[in-house]
């Protein structure tokens, strides 16, 4: 009687890197710190993003469906509606996160042996994809930028995570099958789709954790 071997996964060709959360801060962090300063009940601004994820303001900037004008407006009336009228201006000022240079670092190693990709959610704000008004980090963020071999724009592709076309515009620009990708992101909703194509998926709570964790699936240090 002859047993059936487990189907061994596909090898990795290529790693997926979310942008902000990932290689920078999380932006939820300057939004806690906002909403401390202004005595508003911690992670509000997180839950009128969650609140008609794929209409909502922030999903039609990212879209690029409305400017920064028109999100703004509409986040004021999204934020009063849940009880704390807030400045779309204000907000956006603080989206940008502080760069990790050991997530920089890994970078660099996983190039050398595979392709990589950002894959990021992001509006025609600031300067560059890192969305930044700050024109030091800008220069450091499009430094960073060229180590991909392909950068997935939100703001560009009309489309966003967790929308699973978003995904198949990433495999197909670096001509892979999801399930010879992995995918770093610190969203839950936004690893969900990308699980189900066949990826495998890295939820990002911190440097140490996730490069512990992308070792493990690639089979080697960093």
């Amino acid at each position: 009687m002859s047993s059936q071997q487990p189907i061994r996964p596909a090898p990795i060709k290529a790693v997926f890197w979310d942008f902000g959360g990932v290689i920078l801060t999380s932006p939820f962090d300057a939004f806690n710190r906002f909403e401390a300063e202004r005595g508003l009940p911690k992670d509000f601004i997180r839950g009128v993003n969650a609140r008609n994820p794929h209409t909502n303001a922030w999903a039609k900037l990212e879209r690029s469906e409305v400017d920064p004008a028109g999100f703004a407006a509409l986040f004021e009336e999204e934020s009063a509606a849940l009880g704390h009228r807030l400045s779309g201006h204000e907000v956006l000022a603080r989206i940008s996160g502080d760069v990790r240079p050991e997530m920089v670092t890994a970078l660099r190693k996983v190039k050398a042996r595979y392709r990589i990709a950002c894959l990021t959610n992001n509006a025609k704000v600031g300067e560059g994809p890192g969305m930044t008004r700050n024109v030091q980090r800008a220069a450091q963020i499009a430094e960073i930028m060229t180590l991909f071999d392909a950068v997935i724009e939100s703001s560009k592709v009309g489309i966003r995570k967790p929308e699973p076309r978003f995904y198949e515009i990433a495999c197909e620009t670096l001509g892979v099958r999801p399930t010879e990708t992995v995918f770093l992101d610190d969203l839950g909703i936004n690893l969900k789709p990308a699980a189900a194509m066949g990826m495998r998926t890295i939820k990002v709570t911190g440097p140490a954790q996730a490069l512990a964790e992308l070792e493990a699936v690639l089979g080697h240090p960093l």
